[in-house]
């Protein structure tokens, strides 16, 4: 690995001696409106060059030398222009207004919102950065408008605008995301690919991909959310892409400080502060979080800690180089789940009070990014990760008391380093602008899980008590994987684009350890049996997608794509001993493939916003929850969850989201106010076509049928108010489709309905927010759990008051 991060910085660095001079800026218009078009491409004929309008309309592109340069600008639905610059020693810069107008299509007039405005919600443009998000279903969080409680990632209101998302709620902290699409396991956001500026952050990419650490909304600038054809790009998972990514330093000043405090009910206290600004040709960003808190339940206490800093460096006007370093700790005591009769009963007891969970993340990076023309860039992104978790406490059935005995401590330890670089080059065929992605993915990883027992005592000791002998498990998961894709998008004609793609992969994923056999009899053991273990399981594939775009009038495009998607099967679950959980040794790796058709944009002025589409979702030999009989000193035998290849699963819905000012919709274009009201709606159906007979034909588990979230955001000057409504209907937790089981780790998920609301005035340098989560104090949960944080039904959190204040200086 290190050997090939030389070769490419001896490739790249000479780079840094080349330089700039000459150039053309200035801003593109919708003619008619007088309106910023952001997104419109820009040619030089010349010398190749191609950019890309900012939301804002504006524009820079290079030229190499004086004289004369032929500038095309094109922007479907709108006629293409051409003007003629000369660029000399005198002048050697040239800022230029364009106006552009839109074509005529069926008599109608043309209308254009190209900027990302007011709204919270958007989409990701057809090429950011160095990546090709056409024809692929895509969502854009801005967090600086979005509403809700940011200082517990609060991800009921965060994640409010995509559809079709399961949402699990562990805590009312907001220490871990809990998301999945699409009927994919929630826990952890396991399914997602899920990064931070651009790299990894979960535990193991290839043998655990479960995310400890969510990163502060609070320091977000936004999130970038991308489904299942994500997967050539970032990883074959089914998920798809999810990318946190981080504020910068303000450009126009050296230095800023921001200060916000959040004070809420249950003891709830959290505390943002960041620093950020530019020096000469360095910009900054650090931040330091602290949130702590007592829970709504007794032993649900937490402290948390997060530090994160960044340099970005641009030594030349092409290159730009980032250091990035992000700490995490904290400690929560959980207070275990519940059996249904006791969350009807009182969904505030707790049955466990020896229950801790801890948890340490430190990543780091380096990115460079470099422009070798206006039109070819390569980004680079190297990242390691040391991080270590413990989970600690009484994994028994909680229709059990606790026993009092050794507690169960399960530590994984993770080590991984990982480069990607990604070469994007723009150019031009048949007088249409095409883009060209090429990207490399090196990764290893390392992952030390031990399991065994434990103080009996109530406190937070992450002990082994027999470290050399432990008395469930020892292993070590070794992994590789290299990682080859491609994609690009042909502009076929002004209106209609089709993009291909491929990756190829090769993983290894091993494991060598030990686990043991026991017996217990009156809680005695009675025979022990230590077994070693080593495998290894190499294998090397290739994925392929296809996207196409047609735009059926300036700003509303028709899209479609098919991705192929994999996911291999986690050594580390094999290694586990739980006693609510037994998982199948045999288990294979996942197959099948996401395909989506939709229509998206904006219209009547940009004062509507649209996204409604329909998937399909092939998963084939999709691991879920059967249930196997297993001997018992007490009741002779009992059922527990069996985790399987179930079989392969169909699953496909409907997933809508429309967003409109009704305000300036209905009373008044150029009025202060605005009125934002939104609509989130999905319909989804999963069922079992084939694989073990009794699964055959029914439904497949995490798939709420009706998913339905509601809102308005109104503004005016410094003054935002924020209602959410959120329905969810009843699903099931695992693929027997029951009901109800003794030890509520499966069963059905009932339907619930909440509200939130939210209210912030900004007054110069301040801001006070304040609001209501849950409003209705509904009752109601969300997962039942097999391990932690339960075993047992998770109650979701009651009412919820928060008020804070964050001061800018």
């Amino acid at each position: 690995m290190l050997r090939i991060l030389h070769t490419v910085s001896i490739v790249f660095f000479p780079l840094l001696l080349l330089g700039q001079q000459y150039g053309i800026t200035g801003v593109v218009m919708a003619k008619a409106k007088a309106q910023p078009v952001g997104g419109a491409t820009l040619f030089l004929a010349e010398t190749g060059a191609v950019a890309e309008t900012h939301p804002d309309g504006t524009f820079e592109l290079e030229a190499e030398v004086p004289g004369p340069y032929s500038l095309t600008v094109f922007m479907p639905g709108f006629t293409t222009i051409v003007r003629e610059v000369t660029l000399s020693p005198e002048q050697p810069v040239a800022e230029l207004e364009l106006a552009l107008e839109g074509l005529s299509i069926d008599m109608e007039s043309v209308e254009v919102h190209a900027s990302r405005g007011a709204y919270s919600m958007s989409r990701l443009r057809n090429v950011e950065g160095a990546a090709i998000y056409a024809a692929k279903k895509s969502e854009l969080i801005e967090l600086e408008k979005a509403m809700g409680n940011l200082a517990a990632n609060n991800a009921r209101e965060i994640y409010k605008g995509v559809p079709g998302l399961n949402i699990w709620e562990n805590d009312g902290a907001g220490l871990q995301l809990a998301i999945g699409a699409r009927g994919l396991d929630p826990n952890r956001t396991s399914n997602f690919n899920t990064r931070q500026n651009g790299y990894d952050i979960s535990a193991d990419a290839l043998g655990y991909p479960e995310s400890y650490y969510t990163p502060p909304a609070q320091a977000l600038q936004r999130i970038e959310v991308v489904r299942g054809a994500a997967s050539l790009q970032y990883g074959t998972q089914f998920g798809g892409l999810l990318n946190f990514v981080f504020k910068k330093g303000p450009r126009d000043k050296p230095f800023e400080f921001t200060t916000e405090n959040t004070y809420g009910s249950f003891g709830q206290f959290n505390t943002f502060n960041s620093v950020g600004g530019t020096v000469g040709n360095l910009n900054y960003y650090a931040f330091y979080q602290y949130k702590q808190g007592d829970g709504w339940r007794p032993n649900s206490g937490y402290e948390q800690h997060t530090a994160f800093g960044r340099l970005q460096w641009k030594p030349a006007k092409r290159l730009e180089l980032g250091l990035e370093y992000t700490h995490m700790n904290y400690l929560a005591q959980q207070p275990g789940g519940l059996a249904d009769f006791e969350f009807q009963q009182d969904p505030q007891q707790s049955k466990r009070a020896r229950n801790w969970f801890k948890v340490d993340w430190n990543l780091a990076a380096f990115t460079l990014d470099y422009r070798l023309s206006s039109r070819t860039r390569i980004n680079w992104r190297n990242f390691l990760l040391m991080a270590q978790r413990d989970a600690l406490g009484e994994l028994g059935p909680i229709n059990r008391p606790d026993p009092l005995r050794e507690r169960d401590l399960i530590s994984g330890q993770y080590q991984n380093v990982g480069s990607e670089a990604r070469l994007l080059h723009q150019y031009k065929t048949n007088q249409q602008l095409s883009t060209f992605l090429l990207g490399i993915r090196l990764y290893r990883g390392f992952t030390d899980n031990r399991q065994g027992d434990a103080s009996e005592a109530a406190g937070p000791d992450f002990r082994f008590l027999n470290p050399e002998d432990l008395e469930q498990s020892s292993y070590e998961f070794p992994s590789r994987n290299v990682s080859v894709f491609a994609e690009n998008l042909f502009n076929i004609t002004p209106r209609l684009s089709i993009t291909p793609g491929a990756r190829f992969e090769y993983i290894r994923t091993s494991s060598d350890g030990y686990y043991k056999e026991r017996v217990f009899s009156g809680g005695e053991v009675i025979f022990e049996r230590r077994l070693e273990d080593a495998r290894v399981n190499e294998r090397s594939l290739a994925l392929l997608g296809l996207g196409i775009g047609y735009q059926l009038r300036p700003g509303i495009e028709l899209y479609a794509n098919y991705s192929q998607n994999y996911r291999a099967i986690n050594f580390s679950d094999l290694a586990v001993v739980n006693p609510n959980l037994i998982i199948d040794s045999l288990l294979t790796d996942e197959r099948g493939y996401n395909a989506d058709i939709g229509v998206r944009g904006d219209a009547l002025d940009g004062r509507l916003r649209f996204d409604a589409s329909a998937f399909y979702l092939r998963y084939n030999d999709r691991i879920g929850l059967a249930e196997i009989t297993v001997p018992d000193p007490i009741v002779i035998e009992r059922l527990v969850a069996f985790r399987t290849n179930i079989g392969d699963a169909r699953i496909l819905g409907l997933e809508s989201f429309a967003e409109a000012d009704l305000w300036k919709l209905f009373i008044d274009q150029e009025s202060p106010w605005s009125v934002l009201a939104f609509v989130n709606f999905s319909y989804l159906q999963g069922t079992y076509i084939s694989g073990q007979r009794q699964f055959v034909g029914n439904d497949v588990e995490l798939i709420p049928p009706v998913s339905f979230k509601t809102g308005i955001t109104v503004r005016r000057g410094g003054f935002s108010g924020s209602y959410l409504l959120s329905h969810v209907r009843a699903h099931y937790s695992d693929a027997t489709n029951a009901e109800v089981v003794a030890n509520a780790t499966r069963g059905i998920i009932p339907t619930y309905t909440v509200m939130d609301l939210s209210a912030s005035y900004t007054w110069k340098r301040y801001r006070i927010q304040a609001g209501i989560n849950n409003l209705a104090d509904t009752r109601y949960f969300t997962r039942r759990a097999t391990g932690y944080p339960g075993p047992g039904i998770i109650p979701a959190e009651p009412r919820r008051l928060y008020m804070g204040l964050r001061i800018r200086i």
